[in-house]
């Protein structure tokens, strides 16, 4: 059972390492900006030429009138407080995840028992779809906000779970054992080796987490 929710954390862990790999500013390098410009410049004048030579405004939109709108749009005061009512809400889940999810996966890289005791449930937890849990967040806390963050916060909370463990496996034993030496104990190690050491775990796992919060809004 304990090899099982081993296996189970490890492939966990190792598919967060790829997703994050397979970021495609990762993929292209430095030159991720400049070929983002470039694209987008390819797009918009295939847009720009095919709009106009369908010319049918219902099916296929003129690139400037969405650019006009897209411009009305920020600036219509309605819309601002939605985008942030949203980014409110994105921020709020996020945070609750990281309160949540950052003791925990220090203690779960640390700590090999507490590793086999909640992997097998976090793995569980995992495989739900977060869209799921949106009857069952609205009977919990009705409706208005609750919900939405409920929701984020569900949907972050596994990202940085996974890859503050990461983290915490990441940092060498010599650290451990320099602490030890020295006479640390178990509070000092947790305080001055494993959390500054989890740290680039949960920084990656945010980045990740705030981006994905995204797709999560209701």
């Amino acid at each position: 059972m304990a090899n099982e929710a081993n296996r189970d954390m490890n492939r966990m862990l190792q598919a967060t390492k790829i997703t994050d790999n397979r970021n495609f500013r990762n993929m292209v390098g430095k030159g991720y900006y400049f070929s983002f410009f470039i694209a987008l410049l390819i797009l918009a004048t295939i847009w720009y030429f095919a709009a106009h030579k369908i010319n049918k405004v219902f099916i296929f939109p003129y690139l400037e009138s969405v650019i006009s709108e897209l411009i009305f749009a920020f600036t219509d005061l309605h819309v601002l407080r939605n985008i942030g009512i949203t980014l409110r809400r994105v921020l709020v889940g996020v945070y609750y995840a990281t309160f949540i999810g950052f003791p925990l996966g220090m203690l779960m890289g640390y700590s090999p028992f507490v590793m086999r005791t909640i992997a097998p449930f976090i793995n569980s937890l995992r495989q739900i779809p977060t869209t799921t849990w949106v009857p069952l967040a609205i009977v919990w806390f009705g409706l208005g906000d609750g919900p939405t963050i409920f929701v984020i916060m569900f949907h972050a909370i596994f990202t940085i779970i996974l890859n503050t463990v990461s983290g915490v496996q990441s940092i060498s034993l010599d650290y451990y054992n320099a602490a030890r030496s020295m006479g640390a104990t178990t509070l000092d190690v947790v305080k001055d080796v494993v959390l500054p050491g989890s740290l680039s775990g949960l920084i990656t796992g945010m980045r990740i987490a705030l981006g994905a919060a995204w797709m999560s809004v209701v």
